[in-house]
């Protein structure tokens, strides 16, 4: 479980900490934590029912420890954000943060987050982009480890429900959709991506190494990673069904998560999913 430290960001952020915390000061809420005070507990889930929400949380000052099963699993530190695994996916938290020292925090909620990202959609770049740094690096150590057989794959569809994928198909022209036959190579590990996709018909199976990972179906996508990062792509994607794709370049995917902060939330919510996945995989060694 060493393994499962994707709560904290890279060693070297690549995102800037102060516009990371104009944002988090726009739309959040501030809070001191005493030192040894618990922030959140592995395996909590949030309970509407007695107001209690989930959180990501931005450390302007102080550290915090990350634990899991009592395990030393990483610290955050002044300028990093943390905790919005939970929060984007819905999902238990992953590990206990306790504050190692007093600390200076700010906070998100789902309705604030919301709110900053319809003020700045460029937050959910920000927050993508360390969420795919994440993913990446947890895609790396399974390929430096070697894969293995497994009968576990990620099923992604309905990221998109059908009100969103039909706005999505409105908004742009014939000349976005793409038919792929069954067998097809859609694109492939280690090329440079300069498009990402969503599936409208078929199905698409998404591979590391030539292992399975993930299957996507109807409003389900993939090729986002490459897109934001405008580094090379981690997977290869094999039509497995005849397949109608609607292919966005990153000029109109800022343009669409601009728009409609559901669309950023989506992919959030989406690339959340992925890293929870991909590190579960992980520890499996």
């Amino acid at each position: 479980m060493d393994d499962l430290n994707f709560l904290v960001p890279p060693a070297k952020p690549s995102y800037d900490t102060d516009v990371a915390l104009k944002y988090f000061k726009a739309s959040g809420s501030a809070m001191n934590v005493k030192a040894a005070q618990t922030i959140f507990v592995e395996n909590e889930k949030s309970n509407p029912f007695f107001l209690q929400r989930d959180k990501m949380y931005f450390l302007v000052e102080g550290e915090v420890a990350l634990t899991v099963n009592k395990r030393p699993v990483g610290a955050v530190r002044s300028g990093e954000i943390f905790g919005e695994m939970a929060l984007i996916s819905r999902m238990p938290r992953a590990a206990t943060a306790t504050a190692k020292t007093d600390c200076r925090l700010y906070t998100l909620d789902n309705g604030q987050l919301q709110a900053a990202l319809s003020t700045a959609p460029e937050f959910g770049l920000l927050l993508m982009s360390i969420m795919i740094a994440r993913l990446r690096d947890s895609i790396a150590s399974l390929n430096a480890g070697g894969t293995r057989a497994s009968h576990e794959a990620l099923r992604d569809s309905e990221i998109f429900d059908k009100k969103m994928l039909d706005k999505l198909v409105d908004e742009l022209d014939d000349s976005a959709r793409i038919r792929y036959p069954a067998d097809k190579v859609i694109m492939q590990e280690g090329q440079t991506g300069v498009l990402m996709y969503v599936v409208l018909q078929g199905a698409v199976e998404i591979a590391v190494q030539n292992r399975v990972v993930g299957k996507i179906e109807r409003g389900g996508m993939f090729g986002e990673m490459a897109l934001i990062t405008r580094g090379e792509r981690v997977a290869s994607a094999i039509a497995k069904t005849d397949c109608v794709l609607l292919a966005i370049n990153r000029n109109v995917f800022l343009d669409l998560v601009g728009a409609n902060p559901k669309f950023a939330v989506s992919l959030l919510g989406a690339v959340g999913n992925r890293a929870r996945f991909m590190a579960s995989l992980r520890a499996q060694g």
